[in-house]
């Protein structure tokens, strides 16, 4: 059964290529993206990494994690769903968030 890790801590110029190359060490990769910043495309510095076989994921992980790469420290877990994830709140109502212009010059 596949397996889904996330892989923090990545460095910036980390292509996923290169992050593919990494876990491949540890089993058979069947998908490695590094996430990007869909108005720059630069790096966001994690990406997910899928492996056809848990066993092999689990070895990935236990390697992986907290060990250096690129001079920074990766963060390996399982990735949870996107389901699971709280929703994100940006405010809104009336507590001064945008669309609330500044005051009224007829209270001077």
């Amino acid at each position: 059964m596949a397996k889904k890790l996330f892989v923090g801590g990545l460095p910036w110029a980390t292509t996923s290529d290169e992050l593919k190359d990494l876990f491949s060490q540890h089993g058979t990769v069947a998908s490695a993206v590094v996430v990007t910043d869909k108005m720059t495309g630069r790096s966001r510095g994690f990406g997910f990494v899928e492996f056809e076989n848990e066993a092999e994921a689990n070895a990935a992980e236990a390697a992986l994690n907290n060990s250096d790469f690129g001079g920074r420290t990766l963060v390996v877990k399982e990735a949870r769903p996107m389901e699971d994830r709280p929703k994100r709140s940006f405010g809104g109502g009336n507590r001064g968030g945008f669309g609330h212009g500044g005051g009224h010059r007829d209270n001077y």
